[in-house]
Formats: structure tokens, C-alpha cells, sequence
């Protein structure tokens, strides 16, 4: 989720994790063509990587055959500080923990404490989508599997930024997110029903998830430097800080807590630990002492295509990496690669992104982690080590991914500069300033104030400490609100609609760039004024 510049939520959706088509390397490249690649040197491939991308620090983990082949670090955990990234360095994996939270509901399964398709309100009563059909059809399989209806990443404002909403307000809330699509008829990454199936695991265990997972996965593995919060990994010695573009320029920002959405993205590790969990999901849940994780017939439900995705139709230089299916399955994407399943998952949080890519067929597994905002810099990578493990001839996939992502951010640009050329910049408000200003109420949000500050209307959101910015007038009843956080990359138009006596209606907004990572749904909500109550 984010690039700030946010070009990676657009990369993120092109190069792999959550549904596009990742980059693949074709059979051969044109001769002269700037595909053509020196030999695979994983040490000079990630210091030019760092470079390319402007990115301060990245962890790699290969494993093959049940053995761990590299696990190491490069550049720096923090910019300013010379302390080197290891392989013991931490970092936020914010999705990637959706395979973790799959797997604890798969050791579920084989304890007998649940079924894959039990409805989720045999196990939580409470639970309750938008739908009545929806709520009593929705099974512990949908939980996982992106296709229940809601939008991508419909409700994430409930905890993205870090928000003071419970993990039981954020369920509760889940009823009043408005549907998309029809229930199981497409696929749309959400991460809410992954904080559900969180939950399920915590009843079932009568401890929390964070708890669990120890139990259940970190413990057993040897997992021991993993963290399941943010704030135990700031106790650690070695973590690593986020780091996002601020006006175009690389710096360090405060970590993201998101203690409320765990079961979605709350594992924080380091190369020498997420090798443990490769080498294990690769021998199907297998471990060094002969005991399992879970059996072989849930490894393979989870790596089992559930959802259809839909397949991209690169162009260019990369018209050679369609693949030939795309597909979800129980917290992981499954897709092929040079003729074999890939197995794979992203990750991304303010300040960090991650990738873990498996071949089952060749015992490969391969994990990148960084500690900024750039998809680009792991695709690049990924194509790299994958291309060596799998005895193909190199391609130059650093210069091509560059390339294609300088392409869509100018592309970008010249959209928003359009915009902005094409506006009535000589239009006024229809209303006095002060009208727009009092509290606005979302169904599922709830309350945003719009309040004066000496000359500056500030619109803040109630539950999200940090989403606090500046209204400046864009055209006619739409303003645009920046944000005081300026790593969030996030700006977005706030429009109010008025009614004919000339009150105010409601208010929507939208982001102003596509680039915009998509957890910012600001256009799946809807404020109203809130009436103040007339006294008897």
C-alpha cells in the first residue's frame, strides 16, 4: 500500500501481489534490447537495486531444497544512521501475515474446531455484513479469499492510518460498508475479513491472535526474533525504521502501530525467521523435528486456487510476462511462472513493503523486504533471483521495472496536471466558508469536524489521530484537503453537494492521484451534517 509519491499502489496491482500480472521473464529478448542483463550477481543485483530505486535498505532470503541459501541484509536501517540491515533485521510485513493467519485457521480445521465452510456466524454470532444474504452465507472460507462483495479495500479507514477503533468496533462496523459486487462473483482484496478471521482464532484459542500465533506458528518454527506488534519490535536491537517520499525526497517517518487489524498484517520479521516459515510451507507444513504445522491435505486447500483474478495484458518490454493464470487462494496468490505455480504474497505499511515468492515444484522460496515504499525495487528482484534458480537467461529486469515505473509516475503527473489546468480557478464556493464548517457523520466511519484555525479550515478525522490537514479551495463546492502528514501521499478532493435551500447535503471525497495507496477508501464514504439537537 503506498509509494508517497504513491506510485506503488498502482505497482503493487501491476508487478504482483494482490492480483495483476507480475513481471515474468520471457524466453528470450530481441538482440540490442535493454532486456539483455549481465549474469546473476545477488550482491551487485540488490546494491544496484538500492540505488536505482532510492531505497535505504533491503532483506533477502533464499531458500532451495529445505535448505536456507542466503539470508542477509543490505544498505541501511535508517538514513543517517550507518547501522547495517542483517538478516536479523526487522521489518513490518504488514500482508504477508495473511498466509500466517491462513495457517491458524487450517490447524482449525485439522483440530476439528472449525470447518472451511461453517458460516462465520456459527463461530462469532455478532458477525454482520451490509446483506442479510451476505452475513448468513459467508463462510470461514470466504473470510480468506477476497470475493465477498465489499469493495478494494472497502472500511480500511477503520484502521489505516492508526486508529483508536477497538478490533471488535471494526467487526461491528463491517455492517454498515456497503457491498460492491454480488456476493462470490469477483474478486477484491479487502483486509477487514482477515481482522475477522483474526478474531475467530482468538475465540477458538480463548487467547489473542497475537498469542496464537506464537503458540501455534513462531514457537514451533523457531520463529524467535519475530514480533507480532509494532511495539515489541521497537524493543528489539535490530528493526529497521520506515522511510517514505516526502515532496519527492526519501526520509525516515514514524512507525504505523495497527494493533486493531493484526490478524490482517500484524507480523513483524527478519530474513533468518521467514526462511523457517518458507522452508516449512514447502515441505507442507513440515517440520525439522517430524511434527506438522498442519497436514498435507490443508496445505492443499490453502495453495488451492479459489478466486479467479483477472489476468493483465502487459505492453512493451513486457508483453512477454502474461501469465496463464491468476488466482487467490487461502491467504496467498497463485499464479504460474515459467511453467511452474508461483506461490506468493505482498505486503506493504507505511515505511515498508515485503514480497514472499515460492516454486513449490523446485523447493524455491525467496523473500524481499524494504524499508520504503517502492513494489519496483522487489519486482526487479524477484524476476532476478527467480530467472537464476530457475536456470533462465538473465534479463535485465532492474533497467525494465525503472523504466515502466518512471513511465506510469509521468503519466501520472501529466494526469494531475490536466486537472488542475482544466479547472475553474476563477469559481467561488457557493456558500460562505463558515457554512461548510461543523461535524460530518459516516455510517461506517463516523464523525469529521471541518473547524476554523485562525485563517485555515481544518477537516479532522475523530478516530485517526494523524488524519488532520488543510482545506484549500479547488473549484465551485469542492476543496481539497491536505494532509499535515505529508508522507501519506494521500491529498483528496472533498466535494459538498447542497440542497435547494442551499444546505449542505453531504459530503464526498476522493483521491486527487491514482497513485494513492488504496486503503485511503475515502470514496466509499458518505458524510452528512450532523444536526445539532435543538434545546427543549
Amino acid at each position: 500500500m503506498l509509494l508517497k509519491k504513491p506510485l506503488a499502489a498502482l505497482l503493487l496491482l501491476a508487478f504482483a501481489s494482490i492480483g495483476a500480472p507480475a513481471l515474468a521473464a520471457p524466453d528470450a529478448a530481441p538482440a540490442g534490447s535493454a532486456m539483455t542483463a549481465p549474469a546473476f550477481d545477488l550482491d551487485a543485483d540488490v546494491n544496484r537495486v538500492l540505488k536505482t530505486f532510492d531505497v535505504p535498505g533491503i532483506a533477502i532470503a533464499i531458500v532451495k531444497d529445505g535448505k536456507v541459501v542466503a539470508s542477509k541484509g543490505y544498505g541501511v536501517r535508517k538514513l543517517g544512521d550507518p547501522a547495517p540491515v542483517t538478516g536479523k533485521t526487522l521489518f513490518e510485513i504488514a500482508s504477508n501475515s495473511k498466509g500466517f493467519t491462513a495457517a491458524g485457521l487450517a490447524m482449525l480445521v485439522d483440530e476439528g474446531k472449525l470447518n472451511w465452510d461453517d458460516p462465520v456466524n456459527k463461530h462469532l454470532p455478532g458477525f454482520q455484513m451490509a446483506d442479510a444474504y451476505v452475513t448468513n452465507s459467508m463462510t470461514v472460507r470466504d473470510l480468506l479469499t477476497h470475493r465477498s462483495g465489499l469493495g478494494l479495500g472497502a472500511g480500511d479507514l477503520l484502521w489505516w492510518p492508526t486508529t483508536s477503533f477497538s478490533t471488535d468496533e471494526i467487526i461491528d462496523r463491517l455492517r454498515h460498508v456497503k457491498l460492491a459486487t454480488s456476493f462470490r462473483n469477483s474478486y477484491a482484496y479487502d483486509n477487514l475479513l482477515y481482522i475477522v478471521a483474526g478474531k475467530i482464532i482468538a475465540q477458538k484459542d480463548g487467547k489473542t491472535w497475537n498469542e496464537a500465533m506464537r503458540a501455534r506458528i513462531l514457537d514451533p518454527l523457531g520463529m524467535s526474533a519475530t514480533t507480532t506488534s509494532v511495539a515489541d519490535m521497537l524493543k528489539s536491537p535490530d528493526y529497521s525504521a520506515p522511510h517514505s517520499r516526502i515532496n519527492d525526497k526519501v526520509s525516515v517517518v514514524k512507525p504505523m502501530p495497527v494493533a486493531n487489524a493484526v490478524g490482517a498484517v500484524g507480523i513483524n520479521t527478519n530474513a533468518e525467521d521467514i526462511a523457517k516459515w518458507m522452508i516449512a510451507l514447502l515441505d507442507e507444513g513440515k517440520l525439522e523435528n517430524g511434527k506438522r504445522l498442519f497436514s498435507d491435505v490443508q496445505a492443499r486447500e490453502l495453495w488451492t486456487a479459489q478466486t479467479p483474478m483477472k489476468i493483465g495484458n502487459p505492453k512493451g518490454a513486457l508483453a512477454a510476462t502474461k501469465a496463464n493464470f491468476n488466482a487467490y487462494g487461502l491467504g496467498f496468490n497463485l499464479r504460474d511462472y515459467r511453467g511452474r505455480k508461483m506461490v506468493s504474497h505482498g505486503g506493504a505499511l507505511q515505511g515498508f513493503y515485503s514480497r514472499v515468492i515460492m516454486i513449490p515444484e523446485e523447493k524455491l522460496g525467496v523473500a524481499i523486504f524494504t524499508n520504503a515504499e517502492n513494489s519496483g525495487s522487489m519486482s526487479a528482484l524477484q524476476w532476478r533471483i527467480l530467472d537464476h534458480y530457475m536456470g533462465a537467461a538473465p534479463t535485465d529486469w532492474i533497467k525494465v521495472v525503472s523504466d515502466q515505473e518512471q513511465e506510469m509516475h509521468k503519466k501520472e503527473l501529466e494526469k494531475q496536471g490536466k486537472a488542475v489546468a482544466a479547472r475553474a480557478a476563477k469559481s467561488s464556493p457557493s456558500l460562505p466558508l463558515a457554512s461548510y464548517e461543523g461535524e460530518y457523520n459516516d455510517a461506517w466511519y463516523g464523525k469529521v469536524t471541518i473547524t476554523r484555525e485562525g485563517k485555515k479550515q481544518i477537516m479532522t478525522f475523530t478516530r485517526t489521530p494523524d488524519l488532520v490537514g488543510e482545506l484549500e479551495h479547488f473549484q465551485h463546492d469542492t476543496f481539497i484537503v491536505r494532509w499535515k502528514e505529508r508522507n501519506f501521499n494521500a491529498d483528496a478532493y472533498v466535494t459538498f453537494a447542497l440542497n435547494p435551500d442551499g444546505s449542505i447535503e453531504r459530503m464526498k471525497m476522493a483521491p486527487i492521484s491514482a497513485e494513492t495507496d488504496f486503503s485511503y477508501d475515502f470514496a466509499d464514504l458518505s458524510f452528512t451534517p450532523v444536526k445539532e439537537k435543538k434545546a427543549n
